[in-house]
């Protein structure tokens, strides 16, 4: 079923995905022979091309795909990139996915050098479109990838438990990804610029969905993501199922206790399998998912009515997918 919808989301753009491959493929090379090797490495591991779909299918909603929208694409998917191998040092991490990181491969020193030499080429590529529009789009999404994880980490200390914060982080963390990608895509070939913002915001809706999607996984096992149940929490982060609940439950001290000791680092093992235990018997999973779903109808709301039948089709089996995905 997965791949059938990947298939679907891609139908629109299929041949430029090709020519956008090509270029993401010769843009990480290098003689040297170090940088060769770790370029090579990242190369294999990437993805679906998630993002760059979202930057092609938004640049065909307003108009034709161009260099321009390749670029941007290329630019945003090397930001990203670089920003996943600065943020396995920070969280010191040997896993991305289930696949050995590159700081486990190799180590701290060369996965910060590489993702900064990453971060240039992402600007190069930006500049390469000719517009100071998006070179300015990327720039900030760097800004706020980096605020997202600042914020994050500023949020551990604090004893409230406030919904608004958590959007707050998504919003810079992950939703600004999906966000520059949709509205990188507007802007490369000419949108107006509030079509430019309606797809922005489009963008935003359906990252936030995607962060949802993401923190509901943490309450269960999975063997393809490589990650234990609660493995936010063994982090001190408590995410929307968990803060539902706490607020639902305020009245109870020693919930609340033992969430700030999440927070804190404090918190055992077996204490954090009770505490993901208390969060689904009293609906926090089902409170995520109503919201995720929330997302999608404000996200599928802000396409224009005018939009062409096969592009409207594959965004919204893209969003599907997102809230779908089972890793």
């Amino acid at each position: 079923m997965y791949m059938n919808k990947i298939e679907l989301i891609k139908q629109p753009v299929e041949k430029e995905l090709e020519e956008f491959r090509t270029l993401f493929e010769s843009s990480l090379t290098s003689t040297d022979p170090l940088l060769g090797e770790v370029l090579s490495y990242v190369k294999k591991r990437s993805g679906k091309m998630m993002r760059p779909i979202l930057v092609m299918l938004m640049a065909k909603l307003f108009g034709t795909i161009n260099d321009s929208t390749f670029h941007a694409a290329l630019s945003l998917e090397l930001l990203h990139t670089a920003s996943l191998i600065h943020d396995d040092v920070v969280d010191e991490s040997d896993k991305r996915r289930g696949q050995s990181s590159v700081n486990a491969i190799y180590n701290n020193k060369v996965s910060v050098l590489v993702g900064d030499y990453m971060l240039a080429t992402s600007l190069k590529h930006a500049a390469h479109t000719g517009k100071v529009e998006l070179v300015e789009l990327v720039a900030c999404l760097g800004q706020e990838l980096s605020e997202g994880e600042i914020l994050q980490l500023g949020n551990t200390g604090k004893e409230d438990f406030a919904e608004n914060t958590y959007f707050d982080i998504i919003r810079k963390k992950t939703a600004a990804l999906f966000k520059a990608s949709a509205q990188s895509g507007a802007v490369s070939v000419g949108a107006s610029s509030e079509e430019a913002m309606k797809a922005a915001l489009f963008g935003e809706m359906l990252g936030i969905a995607f962060q949802i999607k993401d923190d509901i996984f943490d309450y269960f096992e999975s063997p393809e993501l490589g990650k234990p149940t609660g493995n936010d929490m063994l982090e001190g982060k408590l995410t929307l199922p968990a803060l539902y609940v706490l607020n639902k439950l305020h009245d109870d001290a020693s919930l609340k206790e033992l969430a700030l000791r999440i927070r804190a680092l404090h918190a055992s093992k077996e204490e954090i399998a009770q505490f993901v235990e208390t969060v689904k018997k009293e609906g926090g999973i089902e409170y995520a998912t109503r919201k995720m779903y929330e997302f999608r109808e404000k996200a599928l709301a802000l396409l224009p009515a005018s939009a062409d039948e096969a592009i409207r089709t594959s965004l919204t089996a893209y969003i599907d997918y997102v809230i779908e995905r089972n890793k």
